[in-house]
């Protein structure tokens, strides 16, 4: 991190020194006292459960030289080097010294968002760029209010590019993490169901996602999947927009996909110029995502040929479409989380892959609303078409499956342990099984018995 003045963070947050202690040497910023290093800003942030202006103490004990509270707490034995800084409020205060922050950077920010997909797109994002760029990229889903400033507190002047990945559960959101971090270029993935308990309908969580470009101008670029019915007829503003998608209706498309076992491989055509990737991902998904990102390569005046190169630096995050190939069986660890396009796509991946029988262990998929039992039903009606063998479901809404699935070859369990002890009994030699739930019923309990299992 690149320092910065005591004036430079006062005048960014608005902010009063109420206890002055002369040492402003700070190396990074932090909100959890449980994570605080020596040399620290720490955030005093509240939350449901928690109010981080009562750890301010222990936060300068562990090394803040600056805390930054929205209450007057000045605890007794403060360390007399620890520097106290009262605002309004500290996330409004932590978004505004990132947005300070970013600017006085001045690197190029490429803002990813879309209902499912995002992480996948930022992985291969990330790789495609490398080749030329030194790429920072979110970690892990660092893509909230709290996650992405912090994401920007990591950035310093030796990189050319940040991919920061922007996730939402309601209106106003995407609009405030565009504001702390004004990207020069922003991706959508797709607009799905994800958060319609919240947003009502696909036409609002259109425009919530769109929030990603309310700070844009003429200089720039909007970079959009074209094959999502509710991306495909959008019309440029005040920006620039560029479409990508798998037929020759849009600005870089890709062609002659195969979906192979172990990558995916297409053709890519980019304004008269053609090249032939390779992608050590599955799916036809990352492809969609993947193309999203050559867009954004050729923004930065990127080929084709060194983009593909770039794909041999990729790093995915864990917990998405991992393939683990154990000596009886294969196990698709895609248990990160679930919508209903997501476990569709896991589905077409497992179809892909051969053994012989298809098993689908699925859980929950939260935040549909109104929608739920629908979109579960419907799940199980797109495996039924696959021909998935057997589903393993438990959960809210594991009714939903078997009603879409149908009663024989769907098994329900009241708990995931009870699903769990029953694998053995339920598993066979040259089984595909996927992995796949919303990330709050914490499938990868499951992973690690599937690990441990020897049939």
């Amino acid at each position: 991190m690149e320092l910065l003045s005591i004036n430079e963070i006062l005048s960014a947050i608005n902010g009063e020194i109420i206890v002055d202690g002369k040492d402003y040497f700070f190396s990074n910023v932090n909100t959890d006292t449980r994570k605080i290093e020596e040399n620290s800003i720490f955030f005093a942030l509240k939350g449901e459960n928690f109010n981080g202006n009562d750890y301010v103490l222990e936060a300068a004990g562990k090394g803040a030289k600056i805390c930054i509270v929205d209450e007057v707490k000045i605890p007794e034995n403060t360390p007399v080097n620890c520097t106290i800084i009262k605002v309004n409020s500290t996330r409004e205060a932590l978004l505004n010294l990132a947005k300070y922050y970013r600017e006085k950077l001045g690197i190029k920010i490429i803002g990813v968002t879309g209902s499912t997909g995002k992480t996948s797109t930022k992985d291969i994002l990330a790789a495609l760029l490398s080749e030329r760029f030194k790429v920072f990229k979110t970690i892990g889903n660092y893509n909230n209010e709290i996650g992405l400033p912090l994401m920007i507190f990591q950035l310093d002047r030796s990189y050319d590019v940040a991919v920061l990945e922007m996730g939402m559960s309601n209106f106003n959101e995407i609009h405030v993490l565009a504001d702390a971090s004004r990207p020069d270029i922003a991706l959508i993935t797709n607009i799905g169901m994800s958060h319609i308990e919240n947003l009502k309908s696909r036409e609002n969580i259109l425009k919530a996602k769109m929030e990603i470009v309310d700070f844009f101008n003429k200089d720039n670029f909007l970079v959009v999947n074209g094959d999502d019915d509710f991306l495909a007829d959008l019309m440029p503003d005040n920006y620039q927009i560029i479409k990508t998608g798998t037929n020759d209706n849009f600005n870089i498309y890709a062609k002659d996909i195969k979906l192979l076992e172990d990558c995916t491989e297409f053709a890519v055509e980019a304004e008269g110029e053609e090249y032939r990737f390779v992608l050590p991902m599955l799916g036809k998904h990352n492809v969609q995502n993947c193309l999203l990102g050559i867009a954004a390569g050729r923004l930065l005046g990127m080929s084709l040929k060194d983009m593909n190169k770039g794909l041999n630096n990729i790093v995915p995050t864990s917990m998405r479409l991992e393939i683990i190939k154990k000596d009886d069986f294969i196990i698709i660890n895609d248990c990160y989380n679930a919508s209903p396009s997501s476990i569709k796509a896991a589905l077409d991946v497992q179809k892909n892959i051969q053994g012989k029988r298809k098993i689908a262990i699925l859980g929950t998929m939260r935040e549909l609303g109104d929608e739920s039992f629908n979109a579960h039903m419907e799940v199980g009606k797109y495996a039924k078409v696959l021909g998935v063998d057997l589903i393993l479901a438990c959960g809210e809404f594991s009714e939903g499956y078997e009603e879409g699935f149908g009663k024989e070859g769907c098994i329900l369990f009241d708990t995931k342990e009870m699903l769990i002890n029953s694998l053995k009994n339920n598993l066979k030699k040259e089984d595909i099984i996927l992995v796949k739930a919303s990330r709050g019923m914490k499938f990868e309990d499951i992973i690690k018995e599937l690990k441990g299992l020897n049939l």
